[in-house]
């Protein structure tokens, strides 16, 4: 059984529960626990791996929407802020055309918000080269407690 993970001090809610861990695929899972240790890249990996394979229309719009997410910190990492800002706007596109409030257990307002308050700075200029990179509060994925159905 996989531990649950945690961010930050271990007084705070899991990223997810044990009922998660056995209802959802493991890349997802194994993606969550890599995006809040702030490994974007290798969450990107995990999460393609999944959405790579045979998966339903809609899990497929939503891990590629969180794979663009993940990538976007990845290019500012990597000193690429229009790259990121391409790939934030692609994420939120997708999120939109998603149409749901929750999937897969993560309220997609809340993640959504959290992204905005990272990267909305790279909106406010013609070339985000222009600014320099403020401090980010980056996202942290946590799971809702009801186990969602999925395609």
């Amino acid at each position: 059984m996989m531990p649950l993970m945690f961010t930050g001090n271990h007084n705070e809610q899991p990223a997810y529960t044990e009922a998660h861990v056995a209802a959802y695929p493991i890349e997802y899972i194994a993606g969550i626990d890599l995006f809040n240790e702030r490994e974007f890249h290798a969450a990107h990996d995990a999460w393609e791996d999944r959405w790579m394979g045979e998966v339903g229309a809609a899990e497929k719009l939503f891990l590629q929407a969180m794979i663009q997410s993940a990538v976007a910190f990845h290019h500012l990492e990597i000193g690429r802020p229009g790259a990121a800002r391409r790939m934030y706007q692609m994420a939120k596109e997708k999120f939109e055309r998603l149409g749901v409030r929750c999937f897969m257990s993560l309220d997609l307002e809340d993640y959504q918000r959290q992204l905005d308050r990272a990267l909305a700075w790279l909106l406010t200029v013609p070339d985000p080269r222009e600014l320099a990179q403020p401090e980010i509060e980056f996202p942290v994925i946590r799971l809702l407690q009801e186990v969602m159905e999925y395609d």
